[in-house]
C-alpha cells in the first residue's frame, strides 16, 4: 500500500473523474479514461490503487455504522449523549454517517477493475488475477456492508460511464440477489489468488481475507436468514481456511493497536492510514483539549496530552465498562478512565479515552492515523466457535484460546466450558464485546445474535419498531433517485 503514497496529483484527478463521483451524477467515462488509461499494467496498477483510497473513504462510516448503535457508547464531555447513532434516532434527513454514495464510488472502481483488466496484458497473468480477485473482494465487501445497512439495494455490476437515465436510474434488488452477488464474488475471488499469502502491511485483500470475509458472511446468512447448517458448515471451513495462513496471536492484547505496530500477524486486513493521511474514526472517541481538567494523573496527562483532533464525541458506558473484570488484560487495551483528583487526594470518575486507535504524536500533535482493522485472528477464532455452536460442536478451544491471552496468569478462572447452545451463544457474543469493542463490530452482532432490542438501552423501549434494525435511506440520495423507495418504518 506504499504505493498510495507515492500517487500522483493528476493521476488522483484522472481516478476521481472515473469513480468518485456521486453514483448517479457520473459523466460519462471521458476519451483520456477509455482510449488511453485502460492500456498498461501500470495504468491497471493505478486504478486499484484508487480503488483502495476510495475505501479508504468510507471508512469512518464503515466503523460507525458498525459499533455506534450499540450499547457500547454513550456521549462524552462533548458529545452531550445527543449523537444520532448510538441514540438510535436516525431519520432521513439525518441519517447518521449513512448515505451510500461513498459506498458506490468504491463499487465503481471495483467494477471498472472488472470490466478493464481483462483486456489489459500483465507480464504474469498470476498477477493479472491477483489483482481482479482484489475487485471481486472489494466488491462483496462493500455490498456486504450495505445490505446489512440499507437491507434491499441497487445491484451495479458495470461500471457507471454514462449519464443515461437508463443506466443511472434503477430499482433496489431483493436482499436474497445482493446476497447471491455477495457469494458468487467471494467465490471467483478465492479462485484467482493464487496462494494463501498476505500483502505487506496486510491492507490489501488476500485469500485469508477473503475467508475471514466468507465467514462472515455465511454466519450472516445462517442466522439472520435461515441458511442453517450448510452456512454455518461453509463458515466454520472458511475460518480453518484463516488459520492456515501466517497469522497469530499476539502474546499481548495492548501490542495489537500500537501505531509501531501496524500490520502485525494477527491482523488479517486493515484500512492503512499513513502519518499525513488525515484522521479517521478514533478521534469520535478521544477527548477535546479544552475538557481536559487541570486535576488530573500525571499518568493520564501523559497519555493524554497533547489531544490533537480529539473531540469527544462519545466514549465507553458504564454498562459497558463494568462488565469487564480487572483481571481481563482487554480492559487496559482497549480503553482508559480518567480520573480528577481534589486537595485531598479523592477520585471522582471524569470520562474515559478509547485505546485501540489513538495515533501518533508528531510534532507536538496527536494524529489520528491508526490503522482500521477490518479482520484478525481472535474475530476469526470466535466466529469459528459461533459456527461451531450453531452445528452442535463444542467451541470451547476457540473461546479458551482467545480467553488465555485476555487473562494470562488468571486464566484458570476463566476456562470456558461447553454449556447448551443457547448460553454458550451468549458467551460468544459477550466474548466478542471484550475482544472487539470500538472495531466497527458492535452493532452486527447484536443484530446476529437477535440481541439488539435486548441489549441496546436506546432500543430497550422501541420493540415495536424493529424496522429500526435497518438504517434509513437518506433524503438526499432518495431525491436523486426517483425509482428507490424509502426503507419500511420511516416515510
Amino acid at each position: 500500500m506504499k504505493l498510495i503514497n507515492k500517487i500522483s496529483i493528476s493521476f488522483v484527478l484522472i481516478l476521481s473523474g472515473i469513480s468518485c463521483s456521486k453514483t448517479l451524477d457520473v459523466d460519462p467515462t471521458s476519451v483520456i479514461t477509455t482510449n488511453s488509461f485502460w492500456k498498461t499494467e501500470d495504468d491497471a496498477k493505478g486504478a486499484l490503487v484508487g480503488m483502495y483510497i476510495d475505501f479508504r473513504n468510507i471508512a469512518e462510516a464503515l466503523f460507525t455504522t458498525g459499533d455506534e448503535r450499540s450499547e457500547i457508547y454513550t456521549g462524552g464531555v462533548f458529545g452531550g449523549g445527543t449523537y444520532t447513532l448510538f441514540s438510535n434516532a436516525m431519520t432521513p434527513d439525518a441519517p447518521g454517517h449513512a448515505d451510500w454514495y461513498g459506498y458506490y464510488r468504491v463499487i465503481n472502481s471495483a467494477n471498472l477493475l472488472l470490466k478493464y483488466v481483462p483486456g489489459i496484458t500483465f507480464k504474469n497473468e498470476a498477477a493479472k488475477n491477483n489483482m481482479l480477485a482484489q475487485a471481486y473482494a472489494m466488491r462483496a465487501y462493500v455490498y456486504f456492508a450495505m445490505t446489512k445497512t440499507w437491507g434491499d439495494l441497487v445491484i451495479r455490476t458495470e461500471p457507471t460511464e454514462s449519464a443515461d437515465a437508463e443506466v443511472t436510474q434503477k430499482e433496489r434488488s431483493a436482499q436474497v440477489e445482493v446476497f447471491a452477488l455477495i457469494k458468487d464474488d467471494i467465490e471467483k475471488s478465492l479462485q484467482l489468488f493464487s496462494d494463501n499469502s498476505i500483502p505487506n502491511l496486510r491492507s490489501m485483500w488476500s485469500k485469508p481475507a477473503v475467508n475471514a470475509l466468507k465467514a462472515d458472511v455465511y454466519l450472516w446468512t445462517a442466522r439472520v436468514m435461515n441458511g442453517g447448517d450448510a452456512d454455518f458448515t461453509k463458515a466454520l471451513n472458511a475460518c480453518t481456511e484463516v488459520q492456515s495462513a501466517d497469522v497469530q496471536l499476539l502474546p499481548a492484547f495492548n501490542d495489537l493497536f500500537k501505531y509501531t505496530n501496524k500490520g502485525n500477524k494477527e491482523t488479517i486486513m486493515n484500512i492503512h492510514f499513513e502519518e499525513l493521511e488525515g484522521g479517521n474514526y478514533f478521534w469520535h472517541m478521544w477527548i477535546i483539549g479544552s475538557a481536559v481538567p487541570a486535576n488530573i494523573s500525571q499518568q493520564a496527562k501523559d497519555l493524554l496530552l497533547p489531544v490533537g483532533g480529539g473531540q469527544g464525541l462519545m466514549v465507553m458506558s458504564n454498562l459497558v465498562r463494568d462488565q469487564f473484570t480487572k483481571d481481563d488484560s482487554r480492559k487496559y487495551g482497549t480503553y482508559f478512565d480518567v480520573y480528577t483528583f481534589d486537595s485531598g487526594g479523592d477520585s471522582t470518575y471524569y470520562t474515559n479515552v478509547c485505546l485501540k486507535g489513538s495515533g501518533i504524536v508528531t510534532g507536538g500533535n496527536r494524529v489520528f492515523s491508526s490503522d482500521m482493522i477490518v479482520y484478525r485472528l481472535a474475530d476469526v477464532l470466535l466466529m469459528k466457535a459461533e459456527a461451531k455452536n450453531g452445528l452442535s460442536m463444542d467451541p470451547s478451544d476457540e473461546i479458551n484460546e482467545v480467553r488465555k491471552r485476555a487473562y494470562g496468569a488468571d486464566y484458570a478462572d476463566h476456562v470456558f466450558v461447553n454449556g447448551s447452545q443457547e448460553d454458550n451463544y451468549d458467551a460468544i457474543l459477550k466474548e466478542r464485546l471484550f475482544e472487539l469493542a470500538f472495531e466497527g463490530k458492535r452493532w452486527w452482532d447484536l443484530l446476529r445474535f437477535n440481541k439488539a432490542f435486548e441489549l441496546v438501552p436506546t432500543l430497550q423501549t422501541q420493540t415495536d419498531k424493529q424496522y429500526l434494525k435497518l438504517f434509513p435511506i437518506a433524503n438526499s440520495v432518495l431525491s436523486l433517485e426517483p425509482k428507490v423507495k424509502q426503507n419500511p418504518g420511516y416515510q
